[in-house]
């Protein structure tokens, strides 16, 4: 249909004359050829052409690698295998990168400097962001489509991964028992193992305070760092009062929020992995052995500061 008629009929269903008058400017202004050529940007002269090869973006990034870093072992390769792999391989780059982050907040913290800390921490929120919004993509594998390579990976699951573990260590989920699972891999026992009986940290930061004159309960920082952290109604005594003061401790409520930032956001990607398996593969067992969505649900009941959920009943409590 002709754009004059299409306006015209258009205008006979209740648009006023001059929209008419200006959708027929706008069309007549229009070239008589539908063609539009293709805008093009000339290379700037000081863009370096002649490069060697180990000192360009592909080297730097050690893109041959990274590239080829993705394997199928479907025969023929299943399509869909891929979307697998590097959903997994792009979610460990990000963990490595909450991990990084994690430590730096946690030395800034057991060094007294708690706005870098800070700082970290709201950096791993938008990492978590990140990382949670992948599952979406995930979500498009449909049964079907799994169980033609799910075969393949025999015994392997995403619980085995050590970077996992070691972001759950970081957090406070301490557990002995699942040191075991990297007894093979020498490198990673002994620094799951450093982790697991090194502080947390929430520990760090309660030691902070402890330094600061809060009355923190020896109790509470001087533990067996192996094992999680049970609630103390001391410790949230002294949130109490952080939270009920926060212009007095400015500092220390931001780090308290930040925590329960980067808290929540575990527990939604915990959801949403849950989720994701029960959507895909319903309640079979896992490739790890484990019973699948039953033993994912159970980790949504794991909270890593137990004190900073409590001290929000607390707060305006008579």
């Amino acid at each position: 249909m002709h754009t004059n008629v299409v306006v015209d009929e258009l205008c006979g269903r209740g648009w006023k004359s001059p929209v008419k008058q200006v959708c027929k400017c706008a069309y007549n202004a229009l070239p008589a050829t539908s063609s539009v050529p293709m805008k093009k940007r000339k290379l700037e002269s000081t863009i370096h052409t002649h490069l060697e090869r180990d000192s360009d973006y592909t080297a730097y990034l050690q893109l041959d690698t990274l590239l080829n870093a993705q394997r199928p072992l479907s025969d023929p390769p299943h399509h869909d295998e891929m979307l697998f792999i590097i959903q997994h391989q792009v979610a460990e780059l990000w963990i490595k990168l909450i991990i990084h982050e994690l430590e730096a907040a946690m030395r800034k913290i057991a060094n007294d400097d708690l706005p870098p800390a800070v700082k970290h921490l709201a950096r791993v929120k938008h990492i978590q962001n990140q990382i949670y919004n992948q599952w979406m993509v995930l979500d498009t594998l449909t049964p079907s489509e799994y169980a033609q390579f799910r075969d393949v990976f025999g015994k392997a699951s995403g619980f085995q991964s050590p970077q996992y573990r070691l972001l759950e260590f970081l957090l406070g989920n301490k557990s002995t028992s699942t040191l075991s699972v990297y007894k093979h891999q020498e490198a990673w026992y002994k620094r799951l193992k450093e982790a697991l009986h090194a502080p947390g940290i929430f520990d760090l930061f309660l030691m902070y305070l402890g330094r600061l004159g809060f009355a923190v309960p020896v109790e509470a920082i001087e533990r067996d760092f192996s094992r999680s952290r049970d609630e103390h109604p001391g410790v949230v005594a002294v949130l109490k009062d952080i939270y009920e003061r926060p212009r007095e401790n400015w500092a220390i409520y931001e780090m308290c929020e930040a925590l329960m930032d980067v808290s929540n956001n575990f527990q939604f990607w915990r959801f949403h992995h849950m989720k994701t398996v029960e959507r895909i593969i319903g309640h079979k067992a896992g490739t790890g052995g484990s019973s699948g969505v039953s033993f994912l649900r159970k980790a949504l009941d794991i909270e890593f500061f137990p004190e900073l959920i409590r001290v929000r009943t607390e707060i305006g409590a008579l």
